[in-house]
């Protein structure tokens, strides 16, 4: 077989020159005995030899050659010029033109020291690389070192062959993992029962590299076909916990919070002066009501009303509360760290419940579910509590001193809470122009609608994350764009959904992280129970239409 030969040289700073028009006609440069067989700079011949050689402008000297032959001769270098290899020594040809060599290098530097200066400065894109100018090169290394910490490839080895094998998971490619593709995922066929197979892999990862890498078992991506096992193909990610694990809270974010959480308290204090409309005087009901109004009133003229406003107040901060021990205590069995809750205050209800985020990641879907319910569930629970025993006093003769007038049209906001009040109140109370209700009541209204807000069926809210855990990625995609389009059209939430939709898009609209096993199923009843709380959210959040209301004696539409 042939031999490739290439000539290269030892100094870093040269230019190469591909046109034969640009190569100086040098005096000693000898003309090749043979095309095929022969180094054009060392007139250098050999039998079955190919040689391919690049011409500098300077710096002839240290030239080296390399050979390459697949006659299975070993080491295929050799070098001249400055001193010779021990290939050299042993080959009869190259040791007779070595003296050729360092006779035609001598007359070279004479030749360069006496024909005018060229510039030696490198093109603008190389030749010989790819077609990338200096720009694009230093973006490529800045966004590299801004970027995420990738994977070691030495690890990625050592990970394969201890992890990975015929009787487990046989793998078959390997494509880039993560947000960024920091990660590696590993493609192939599953050979046993996932969940053992996963808890293996895990106890492997931890003894081979320690602390270092997390393992994901995720679907498949753009699978053709299921598992034969039954459900779906699974492939394994690998990414650096630096990476994959959330940071820890900064103290710009305790200060953020806590600011906002003195908003709120703000804001569910007026929420219960608001309720008291029909005592507040006429200029500040004014200003409240008419959007024409533009001098603010006295605000002192309010402070008589603070003390009455309070029982509203604690039950807002109070649903509130029990929402985020209902997260804390399903969370702690499982050791899933949550961050400090963000407050969102609202002026209508008192505030749109908090934001919270997962500090750890999630051991799989049915830890998802259960943390993402437990908190909607204790705010639910303590809305639905005080919304109960505020119909009850509401119907009472004896509490008409604490009752304040509400108008009765607030009562087709929500379909399944005007049908409650409906059936308690009866046919003549909410039939009227203004209804008298306890301000427990207006707590529980604003708590309920506040869970059935962050049961929502879309991005990182409660209700997103349950639906993601149930059902899977693809689902919460399919019910997001649902839900976008519900809020826009104002089907959900009636005047609340244009300010809801805006917050969801702007602070939780990126579906939550994928749990490290994302594929077993959850169950059935757990399922069911997040079907029945989305349906449950959907007939709290749908207001009634007027001809509707009429007929189901919710409001007395014909006085609007």
């Amino acid at each position: 077989m042939g031999t490739l030969t290439s000539c290269t040289f030892s100094t870093l700073d040269f230019n190469f020159i591909l046109k034969t028009r640009e190569i100086p006609r040098l005096p000693f440069l000898k003309k090749p005995s043979s095309k095929k067989n022969s180094c054009f700079l060392c007139s250098r011949e050999s039998v079955n030899t190919q040689r391919v050689c690049w011409v500098p402008r300077r710096n002839f000297g240290r030239l080296k050659c390399y050979s390459s032959s697949d006659n299975g001769d070993g080491d295929g270098e050799s070098s001249s010029g400055s001193g010779s290899s021990s290939n050299e020594s042993t080959d009869p040809t190259t040791a007779a033109t070595t003296t050729e060599v360092d006779e035609d290098n001598r007359r070279s530097n004479k030749y360069d020291s006496e024909r005018p200066s060229v510039s030696s400065r490198p093109p603008t894109i190389s030749p010989l690389g790819p077609a990338y100018n200096n720009f694009q090169v230093d973006s490529f290394k800045l966004m590299e070192l801004l970027g995420p910490e990738k994977v070691d490839p030495a690890d990625v080895k050592l990970i394969k062959e201890a992890l990975f094998g015929y009787s487990t998971f046989w793998v078959t490619k390997e494509e880039p993992f993560g947000d960024l593709g920091e990660g590696i995922l590993f493609l192939g066929n599953l050979r046993g029962k996932r969940e053992v197979v996963f808890a293996k892999f895990q106890s492997l990862l931890a003894e081979v590299t320690g602390n270092k890498y997390n393992l994901f078992m995720v679907e498949e991506p753009n699978a053709e076909d299921l598992d034969p096992r039954g459900g779906p193909r699974v492939s394994f990610g690998l990414l650096r916990k630096e990476v994959s694990e959330p940071g820890p809270t900064m103290l710009w974010q305790y200060v953020i919070a806590f600011l906002l959480f003195l908003l709120t308290i703000g804001s569910s204090v007026e929420l219960g002066i608001a309720s008291q409309i029909n005592r507040l005087p006429p200029e500040v009901v004014k200003y409240f009501t008419d959007p024409n109004a533009v001098d603010p009133p006295d605000m002192e003229l309010l402070f008589p009303y603070v003390d009455s406003a309070l029982p509203v107040a604690y039950g807002v901060l109070g649903v509130l509360l029990f929402h985020e021990v209902g997260h804390s205590v399903a969370a702690f069995p499982k050791k899933v760290k949550l961050s400090i809750p963000f407050l969102i205050p609202n002026i209508t209800l008192g505030s749109f419940g908090a934001i919270t985020q997962f500090k750890s990641i999630l051991p799989d879907r049915s830890t998802k579910v259960d943390i993402s319910l437990a908190g909607p569930f204790a705010g639910a629970a303590l809305s639905l509590s005080m919304f109960a025993v505020g119909l009850l006093l509401s119907s009472n003769p004896n509490a008409t001193g604490e009752l304040v007038q509400v108008p009765s049209m607030l009562f087709q906001g929500s379909l399944l809470l005007g049908l409650i009040s409906r059936a308690t109140l009866g046919y003549a109370s909410m039939h009227a122009a203004t209804v008298p209700i306890h301000p427990l009541m207006i707590a529980g209204w604003c708590g309920l609608t506040t869970t059935a807000f962050n049961m929502l069926p879309v991005g990182c809210l409660d209700g997103g994350r349950a639906v993601q855990g149930a059902f899977g990625k693809n689902a919460i995609n399919a019910f997001g764009l649902t839900t976008y389009a519900m809020l826009g059209l104002g089907v959900l939430g009636g005047p609340l959904s244009l300010p809801w939709g805006l917050y969801v898009l702007i602070c939780q609209r990126t579906p939550e992280k994928p749990c490290l096993n994302d594929v077993t199923e959850v169950g059935t009843w757990r399922k069911t129970v997040v079907t029945v709380a989305v349906f449950l959210v959907v007939l709290t959040l749908l207001p009634v239409w007027d001809e509707l209301a009429e007929e189901l004696g919710i409001g007395l539409v014909t006085t609007f």
